[in-house]
Formats: C-alpha cells, structure tokens, sequence
C-alpha cells in the first residue's frame, strides 16, 4: 500500500463521529493486553491498542523518590485518557488497557470520555492466578496484582465482565465483541448518575 502526498482531507477522513472507545479493566497480569491483542485481530476496521503500561514507558528512566514520581505518575495517567479521548474524538476505534485501582482513575474518564462511546469490561481472574503468572511471567513486579485486586473492581459496574482464567484470549475477545454488536453501553452513564 503507498500513499500519494494530499495536501486535504479526505471525506472519509473526517466523518463527524466519536471512535469507540472498548475500556479493558483489570489488574497486572489479568490478560488484558492478551485480550486486546485477540480484539485488534477480529475486529473489522481500523482500531488501535492504547495500554497505560505503555504509555509509561515512554517517560524518561529517572531515579525518583516516591515523593517526586507521584505527581509524575498522577499527570502520566491523566495525559494518557486526554491521549484516548484525544484518539477517539478525531473517530479512532480504541481498545484501551488500563488499571482503574484507584477512585481519581474512575472519575477522570467518566469526566474526560463524557460523549464518546465507552464499552466498559471487567477483566477478572483469581488472585492465586495472577500470582501465578506474576511468577511466572518474569517481567512483572510479584506482589504488585495483589495490591490490585481489591480495588480495581471496587466501582461494581461494567458493561461486560471476561474470565481470562477459565476463557482464553480469543473467546474473552469473542464476548467482547458479542457485547459490542449488541444495544449502546450504558455503565459509564450509569457511574456517572450514580455520582462516582
């Protein structure tokens, strides 16, 4: 595929419409990105990956003090649903990957997407698992999916929930999707009324 110069947009570029925003919320380990992978692979159009692990990685390797990363953390996160909404405004499809364990996390998307249609899914799977994979995996801080676990989660209010224990990728992906075709997502008003 090659793609001449234009100095214009296209009319298909600029179709008036939000992208789809799929939120995938779990802890460390939890199959997320796993998940995303699968959904990327069958979902028709152009969608895109946005994972806050990544987004991360992008600051500069410093040696912080927990005192002075804090605020550095706090405005990576908050940047990093703007970065979201800031894809799905301009019409992107996005499957974001993010930890909502903690309450700010919650109510800055609810505030920061208002508008955009947000299919919200609880990826779970039992904490003897994740430590499983935590282990397992190499790559992962042991210990970080149990300061997780009963938090992020705490909200009660998804569109979907995936088991990543007892369901592969591919058919977590597959109820996603299932979920997707179906009536408009409603969890994300429904946080939003209830005053979280």
């Amino acid at each position: 595929m090659s793609i001449t110069a234009s100095h214009e947009l296209t009319p298909e570029t600029n179709t008036g419409r939000p992208g789809r925003v799929i939120l995938l919320n779990g802890t460390s380990s939890s199959g997320k990105s796993s998940i995303a992978e699968q959904l990327l692979a069958t979902l028709n159009g152009a969608w895109f990956h946005l994972a806050i692990d990544r987004f991360h990685s992008l600051r500069a390797r410093r040696e912080w003090t927990e005192e002075s990363f804090l605020p550095v953390f706090q405005r990576t996160v908050l940047g990093f649903h703007r970065a979201v909404a800031g894809m799905a405004s301009a019409g992107n499809d996005v499957v974001v990957d993010h930890i909502l364990g903690e309450r700010w996390r919650l109510t800055d998307c609810l505030t920061v997407f208002d508008g955009l249609p947000v299919l919200f899914v609880g990826v779970r799977c039992s904490l003897p698992e994740l430590e499983r994979r935590e282990r397992e995996r190499g790559n992962r801080t042991v210990g970080r999916a149990a300061v997780q676990f009963p938090l992020v989660h705490q909200h009660g209010r998804y569109d979907v929930e995936v088991d990543s224990e007892r369901h592969t990728p591919a058919e977590c992906a597959a109820l996603i999707r299932d979920r997707l075709d179906q009536a408009p997502p409603t969890a994300f008003d429904e946080l939003r009324s209830a005053g979280l």
